[in-house]
C-alpha cells in the first residue's frame, strides 16, 4: 500500500500494489458505468460501453482476487488473461488488448516503479493499435496513445515520482477525451465525447486515487452526463444442443496453488463432455457437462478453494429442446453458434438448425468466455458463429482465437442478417464454402429496427426527442416519429419494400400480440403483392425488427 508520506518517494511497488491500483479503478468505473452509457452517440438503448468495460474490468479482477504471488508481472499477466476472457463489445475487446500490452510493460519484473509503468502504459497503446484493423482516432485508442506520449515526455521531469507520472496521465487522458469530438464528426454532431476513451480516463482515474490516497477508500468521480438506469444484463444459458449425454451443466473456479491445467483438464474429459478448463497455476475456470457434479466438485476442493459454483439440470433444457421443429437441424459435422436476444427469436434460430444460443444482444453483449462455453457445449469440430450485433463481432473474433476447434464467424450485424445467413447455411458443403454463401446471403438483406430515443439530441440534420420512435435501416437512423406504426410505414418505403419480395415483422416484448396483428393487417393492405410473415420474437428495447428482402 502506497501511504501519504510516501507520495513523493521513489517507491518500488509489487503485485499487491498493482492488484489494489486496479480494484480502486474498478470502483471508480462501476460508479461512472451508467454515465458513461449514457455517451452513446446514437440515443437508442445499446449505449452499453461503461457496462461492457466494467464487466471486462470485473473478469480481470476475478483473476486475481485469490492470487497468492506478489510478483508484478505474474499479477499482470493474469489480469491480462481475465480481461482477455471477460471481453465484451467493442470497448472491451479494446481495453482487453490494453491491459495485454500493460502486461508486457512488467516482463520479468518482481517489483516496479515509474519506468515499467511508462513502459507499460507505451505498450499497451502498441498492442491496442495492432489490434485494429482499421484504428480509428478520436476513440479509445487515441487516448491510450495521448496518455503513453504524455507520460514517455514527463518521465524526466517527474524523476522517479510515480504519483506525478499518474497525475500527468490522468490529466492527458481528461485532455484527450475532451478533443475527440474534434477527430470524429459523428461525436460532435451529438455532443458527446468518446465513451471509451471516457472510461479509460476513469480507470486511470482510479489507479491514481489508489496512489494518493492512505486507505485507496475515496470519493469516486461523477461524470457529467445524463445517466440511464444500467440495463438488467442477462445470463448466459448453457444450451446442450446434439449431445448423447445431458445430467448438470456444471461451473466453478478453482483457487489453489501450482495448479496444472492440463491435468485437470485430462481429469475433467473422463467426467463428462462440453469440458472447458482455462486459467494458470493459481486460478482455473471449469465448464463441464456432467451427470455426477457432486465427483467434480469434491475433486476441485481436493486441490484448493471452489468459488462461483453453478449448476444446471439440462434434462429439462433438452425436454424443450426436442419440442421444438425437427426442420432444418444439422446433418453435417457443422454446428452453428448464434447471439440472439428474445425467446421468440431463440426458437426460430433453434428451429432452423442452430446448435446453441446464447442470450445477448443490443445492452447485452456476452464475453470471450460466454462464447468459448457455447462453442464447446456442441461438441463439434468445425463451427460457424453468427453474432447478430456489431458490438459483439470483436470479442466473437477474438473467442476464436482461443476456440480449440476450428470456428469461423460470419459477421452478421443484425437479426435479419443472422437469419438469411442461417438459411444459406447447407450441410452438404464445407465449412469454407459455407462461409462464403453465407456471407453472401446475410449481404443482401435490408435490415429495419425500431427502437425508443432515450435522449434529446441532434445528429445531422435529424433532430431527436427522448420518446421519439426512431428507425435504424442497416444501422443507420433514418426515420423518427412519435408514433410506433407510422415510423414502420415510413421505414418500409425508404427500404424500398415495394420492390421486395418478403417482409417478416418480429415484435418485441412490449408489443401485444393485438396490436401486432393490426399492423400486420394494415401493412397487408399496403403491399398486397408481397409476402408478409408475422413472428413473435419477444426481444427487448426493440418493439419491431424487419426484414426485407
Amino acid at each position: 500500500m502506497v501511504t501519504a508520506t510516501q507520495q513523493n518517494q521513489k517507491v518500488e511497488l509489487n503485485g499487491d500494489d498493482l492488484r489494489d491500483m486496479f480494484t480502486t479503478a474498478t470502483s471508480c468505473l462501476e460508479r461512472n458505468a451508467a454515465a458513461i452509457d449514457a455517451l452513446n452517440v446514437f440515443p437508442v438503448p445499446d449505449g452499453d460501453t461503461g457496462t461492457n468495460m466494467l464487466l471486462t474490468m470485473k473478469s480481470l479482477m476475478a483473476e486475481i482476487d485469490y492470487l497468492s504471488d506478489t510478483r508484478a508481472d505474474t499479477v499482470a499477466e493474469a489480469m491480462a488473461h481475465g480481461a482477455l476472457m471477460g471481453a465484451r463489445g467493442n470497448s472491451g475487446v479494446i481495453l482487453s488488448q490494453i491491459m495485454k500490452g500493460f502486461a508486457l510493460g512488467f516482463t520479468g519484473k518482481e517489483s516496479f516503479g515509474i519506468s515499467e509503468m511508462v513502459d507499460a502504459l507505451r505498450q499497451a497503446s502498441i498492442a491496442a493499435y495492432e489490434s485494429m484493423s482499421k484504428p480509428r482516432e478520436g476513440t479509445m485508442l487515441t487516448v491510450i496513445k495521448d496518455v503513453a506520449t504524455a507520460v514517455e515526455k514527463g518521465v524526466v521531469q517527474n524523476d522517479g515520482n510515480l504519483v506525478a507520472l499518474m497525475e500527468t496521465a490522468v490529466e492527458e487522458a481528461k485532455n484527450s477525451v475532451a478533443r475527440t469530438p474534434q477527430l470524429l464528426d459523428v461525436l460532435r454532431d451529438a455532443g458527446v465525447v468518446d465513451a471509451g476513451g471516457q472510461g479509460v480516463y476513469v480507470i486511470l482515474e482510479g489507479i491514481l486515487r489508489y496512489l494518493k490516497s492512505d486507505d485507496g477508500d475515496t470519493e469516486m468521480i461523477t461524470i457529467k452526463a445524463q445517466p440511464e438506469r444500467l440495463p438488467t444484463l442477462a445470463t448466459i444459458p448453457k444450451i446442450p444442443g446434439n449431445e448423447k449425454i445431458y445430467g448438470y451443466c456444471t461451473e466453478l473456479i478453482i483457487k489453489g496453488d501450482e495448479l496444472r491445467q492440463d491435468q485437470i483438464r485430462w481429469w475433467m474429459e473422463k467426467q463428462g463432455e462440453s469440458v472447458l478448463v482455462v486459467g494458470d497455476e493459481e486460478t482455473i475456470k471449469v465448464h463441464i457437462h456432467t451427470l455426477h457434479p457432486g465427483t467434480v466438485i469434491e475433486f476441485a476442493i481436493s486441490l484448493g478453494s471452489v468459488h462461483d459454483l453453478k449448476i444446471q439440470n439440462m434434462d429439462d433444457q433438452h425436454e424443450d429442446f426436442l419440442k421444438l421443429p425437427d426442420v432444418g437441424r444439422p446433418t453435417s459435422g457443422i454446428a452453428i453458434v448464434a447471439v440472439v436476444a428474445g425467446s421468440g427469436l431463440e426458437n426460430v434460430f433453434r428451429s432452423l438448425g442452430t446448435t446453441a444460443v446464447i442470450s445477448g444482444g443490443q445492452t447485452m453483449n456476452p464475453s470471450c468466455f460466454d462464447i468459448l462455453q457455447a462453442i464447446d457445449s456442441t461438441s463439434a469440430d468445425e463451427l460457424i458463429l453468427l453474432p447478430n450485433n456489431k458490438n459483439i463481432i470483436p470479442a466473437a473474433r477474438q473467442a476464436v482465437t482461443a476456440a480449440k476447434q476450428m470456428v469461423k464467424v460470419v459477421p452478421t450485424r443484425n437479426i435479419p442478417q443472422g437469419l438469411s445467413a442461417l438459411l444459406a447455411f447447407n450441410p452438404e458443403i464445407k465449412l469454407e464454402e459455407n462461409l462464403t454463401e453465407m456471407t453472401r446471403a446475410q449481404e443482401g438483406v435490408k435490415s429495419v429496427e425500431i427502437t425508443t430515443v432515450v435522449r434529446d439530441t441532434k445528429l445531422g440534420r435529424i433532430k431527436l426527442q427522448k420518446g421519439d420512435f426512431v428507425a435504424l435501416i442497416d444501422g443507420n437512423i433514418k426515420i423518427t416519429d412519435r408514433s410506433l406504426d407510422q415510423v414502420v410505414f415510413d421505414s418500409l418505403q425508404v427500404a424500398n419494400a415495394e420492390k421486395a419480395d418478403i417482409i417478416t415483422l418480429y415484435y418485441g416484448d412490449e408489443v401485444s400480440s393485438e396490436k401486432a396483428n393490426k399492423l400486420f393487417e394494415s401493412l397487408r393492405e399496403k403491399y398486397p403483392e408481397l409476402e408478409i410473415e408475422l413472428i413473435q420474437g419477444g426481444q427487448p428495447h426493440y418493439p419491431y425488427i424487419i426484414s426485407v428482402e
